[in-house]
């Protein structure tokens, strides 16, 4: 009896499982799992990166082609720079691309003191394409993010900053003003946020290049905001006059005001005699 009692226990022993069996298992699986899914997700991101980087150099190589054909007369079969109107484009970055291509100013249309704007020669893809093939040449700005560009910024700041950085040239409602040299600070009205930001960092024509430690990304939105402000809230006092400021407003008075004063005196005296 005691011999059956020792061999049945012997055998419960063998087949019962260990406590830390299911521990393990547990351990085991969650193992598996994660090392499939990081060898999933990590040949995908390497899929994606290779789909990315393909698709960018067809876009570089479709820019080149645009240059050649549209641009290389002034600038140069390799943006090196040849003429006088035609400096290099090394450095200048897919910003400076956006903004001269996408408000039309580039190509240009003929020689004169500065770029005009003018109706766009490209489509968005072939600015796109452009940008890539000038930014692959060297380091240049971005294009900027939409964060900066939205106008969702401080307005009141912005205004701030505006009236010290850019008023003097480009008049404290954005109206444009004339420069020397038959050059001109253009009229901000209607500007996209993201050509704002591109010539800030750019500086085209006369503009001073205001960089990121002249102005920083989010004061560089907040003027933005600014000018947005002003595009959806017309003057509050009534006819602008073009808001040219106290010039406009005093050639009114002396022209209109005066010239009814005089009108109604010289009326008065017909009426007296």
């Amino acid at each position: 009896m005691a011999n059956s009692s020792t061999a049945t226990s012997r055998t419960r022993s063998k087949g019962r499982r260990h406590p830390l069996a299911t521990v393990a298992l547990i351990v085991i699986g969650l193992v598996s799992t994660g090392g499939a899914y990081a060898l999933f997700t990590g040949t995908a991101s390497a899929e994606t990166q290779q789909a990315t980087a393909v698709s960018k150099q067809a876009s570089i190589e479709e820019g080149k082609k645009l240059f050649a054909s549209n641009c290389a007369t002034c600038h140069g079969l390799s943006a090196q720079g040849v003429t006088s109107v035609g400096p290099s484009l090394y450095g200048v970055g897919a910003a400076a691309v956006s903004f001269q291509v996408g408000t039309g100013r580039m190509p240009l249309a003929n020689q004169g003191p500065q770029a005009e704007q003018k109706p766009v020669q490209f489509t968005p893809e072939q600015t796109t394409a452009l940008a890539d093939y000038i930014a692959s040449l060297a380091p240049g700005p971005g294009i900027p993010s939409s964060k900066y560009t939205s106008g969702k910024g401080d307005a009141s700041t912005g205004a701030e900053l505006f009236r010290i950085n850019c008023a003097m040239c480009h008049n404290v409602a954005g109206a444009g003003g004339a420069l020397t040299q038959g050059k001109f600070a253009p009229a901000l009205t209607g500007v996209t946020g993201e050509h704002i930001y591109e010539a800030m960092v750019t500086g085209p024509q006369n503009m001073p290049v205001f960089n990121d430690k002249n102005i920083t990304p989010a004061q560089k939105a907040d003027i933005i905001s600014y000018l947005k402000y002003l595009d959806k809230n017309p003057s509050p006092g009534g006819f602008e006059l073009g808001n040219l400021g106290p010039v406009a407003e005093g050639l009114f008075i002396w022209i209109f005001g005066l010239g009814a004063v005089v009108g109604v005196t010289i009326w008065i005296a017909a009426k007296a005699s």
